[in-house]
């Protein structure tokens, strides 16, 4: 029977993804929590430091997957209807276009008003604070909350990458390798407040600078992975690096079956699971219907991403199944 709970479209999850889809929402629900303390804290003692400015902007910024996972994550899981035959599986991916697109936006404005401040000379200063009756240089509290906040990413973004791979969420690795790389933010930031204390104004800036490059760096990189998977680009990995493995799996179990001479496969990644579409050139002219239905098993058997499964027969393999196998005589 099936367990609607643990459902994406016609798939059900296996233990090993179970556990992992629970883990990823544990994590992201961590995070948005742990953001949102680090918010508050560096709004409390950003001053008047670019650098500054431009990390609180982008730890607000790195809330978005957070938000998309956790929104998207329900409309996936709907079962297909009428209305939305393949399910809702694309909303993972357009929740990735609109955090990609939004990080890039904010990244270009940021880098822009941090060059112009460079460019007009404009020297920031910082102050200092009355700390349990002691004055203290509000740089040295900029430096600790920076260096204090670091420590979390380490632990959260590793386990989200670990998620993203047992699930093959895209929105999951992008947050958790944006998590892992986090602590370059901290560091410009340090290194920019420092800079301001020795009279180097301009390594705010510079610092600034190198903060909002990072941003545009991980939105150029999300809007393209998800522009490309919305285009139905060949299915990929979860870290968009190689062909999935799946594809290489399924033609090993297409090649199996003694009555197809010629296979090939296309695969579409729905964001959270695939569509196969599988052509076979039987052996022997008269293939049955039965032997049509043992490959859409065969098939469905490989993997739980797979959902919806077509088989194809024909005389001849169409070009754009680029993954095929063909048994040799």
């Amino acid at each position: 029977m099936r367990t609607p709970r643990h459902q994406f479209g016609r798939t059900d999850l296996p233990e090993k993804q179970q556990r992992a889809l629970k883990s990823a929402v544990r994590w992201e629900i961590f995070t948005l929590c742990y953001t949102g303390i680090t918010i508050i804290l560096v709004a409390a003692v950003v001053g008047n430091s670019q650098s500054m400015r431009t990390a609180w902007v982008e730890d607000m910024l790195s809330t978005l997957p957070q938000i998309v996972f956790l929104i998207a994550l329900p409309m996936v899981r709907k079962r297909p209807t009428e209305q939305h035959p393949y399910g809702r599986h694309r909303a993972m991916s357009i929740g990735h276009l609109v955090a990609g697109v939004a990080l890039l936006a904010t990244g270009g404005v940021l880098a822009v008003e941090s060059a112009l401040g460079l460019i007009r000379l404009e020297h920031p200063s910082i102050g200092t604070v009355n700390l349990f009756g002691h004055t203290v240089w509000l740089g040295w509290l900029m430096i600790a909350v920076m260096a204090v906040i670091v420590v979390g990413p380490f632990f959260y973004g590793p386990a989200k990458v670990k998620a993203a791979r047992a699930l093959h969420n895209k929105v999951l690795y992008a947050d958790g390798d944006m998590a892992t790389a986090d602590w370059h933010t901290n560091a410009a930031s340090i290194v920019g407040v420092l800079g301001v204390g020795m009279g180097l104004w301009w390594l705010d800036g510079a610092a600034a600078i190198f903060i909002s490059i990072g941003i545009i760096s991980d939105g150029l990189r999300n809007t393209r992975i998800a522009l490309s998977d919305l285009m139905d680009q060949r299915a990929l990995r979860y870290d968009s690096t190689a062909p999935h493995d799946d594809i290489a799996t399924i033609l090993g179990a297409l090649h199996a079956l003694p009555w197809v001479a010629d296979a090939g496969v296309r695969a579409r990644d729905m964001g959270q699971v695939l569509h196969i579409e599988a052509f076979l050139v039987p052996a022997e002219p008269g293939a049955s219907a039965e032997r049509i239905a043992e490959a859409s098993e065969c098939i469905a058997e490989t993997s739980w991403q797979v959902q919806d499964v077509v088989v194809t027969l024909c005389d001849e393999i169409p070009d754009e199944a680029t993954e095929r196998i063909t048994r040799q005589s």
